[in-house]
């Protein structure tokens, strides 16, 4: 562990193989797993739970207090996964009262300049690219890629495998394994190239397909087109995995292609 210049507070558990380059600033209750790296000029702050292998680049911040009124010094922590990047000035508020915890999770790339805030939760897989910014409790699942400068209202849910076209504004939930774009954000498809890249058969893809097509296709509204998808389709976890989605959807689901 390299510590010259740099302040690390002598209660944070830093495992040994950690490289902490000068000017670095570690406070108490931290703890970073084997094998990271800690560019310079990087704050890591109180509540902050670092996995292995991660590679934090200058003048990043994790764990920041919320930017919320209503926080009010509690206990809460900013956890990130193994082999994840946070890239130039990037920042991680921890959690509040209402989640405890703000989850970045493994083998996520989030380019320069993003922001995720307090109880956010970002799945595995994940990237952002540069100046996403995600509000408070957005969650967001595996696999996501989200474009450049992309804006996502607090509790907004981005489901898994979708790609988000760059400078959007989301204030709906995207459902699973679609693209979304233009202006104002909409449906424009499934993510088929994406899904191919992971391993999904075409007839997989093809079924995916179907189920948006009532979804967005069909003229019916999402309760009816559910219902339609449920009785008319065969199960699948693809299938299950939408309906679930579009049912606990509290935003509302983003609107299909005009």
């Amino acid at each position: 562990m390299k510590q010259s210049l740099a302040y690390i507070h002598p209660a944070a558990k830093i495992h040994p193989s950690v490289i902490i380059d000068p000017f670095v600033t570690i406070e108490q209750n931290v703890e970073i797993g084997e094998g990271t790296w800690i560019g310079s000029n990087v704050t890591i702050l109180e509540g902050a739970r670092i996995g292995k292998n991660c590679r934090i680049f200058p003048g990043a911040v994790v764990s920041g207090i919320p930017q919320d009124l209503k926080f009010q010094g509690e206990d809460t922590v900013a956890i990130i996964g193994d082999n994840t990047t946070l890239r130039e000035c990037v920042t991680v508020n921890r959690g509040t009262a209402s989640k405890g915890k703000t989850v970045i999770g493994s083998n996520c790339l989030i380019m320069a300049y993003c922001h995720v805030a307090h109880d956010c939760k970002v799945g595995d897989n994940v990237i952002m690219s540069n100046a996403t910014q995600l509000a408070g409790e957005v969650v967001v699942d595996n696999f996501a890629v989200i474009g450049g400068g992309t804006l996502v209202h607090q509790f907004c849910h981005l489901g898994p495998h979708v790609m988000i076209q760059g400078g959007a504004l989301i204030n709906k939930d995207v459902p699973p394994y679609v693209k979304a774009a233009r202006e104002p954000i909409a449906y424009t498809g499934i993510n088929s190239i994406g899904l191919r890249r992971r391993g999904f058969s075409n007839e997989t893809i093809q079924q995916i397909q179907e189920i948006y097509r009532y979804l967005y296709l069909s003229g019916l509204n999402n309760s009816d087109a559910v219902e339609r998808i449920e009785a008319e389709l065969p199960a699948t976890r693809e299938r299950d995995e939408i309906i679930l989605f579009v049912r606990n959807s509290k935003r509302g689901i983003i609107r299909g292609y005009v």
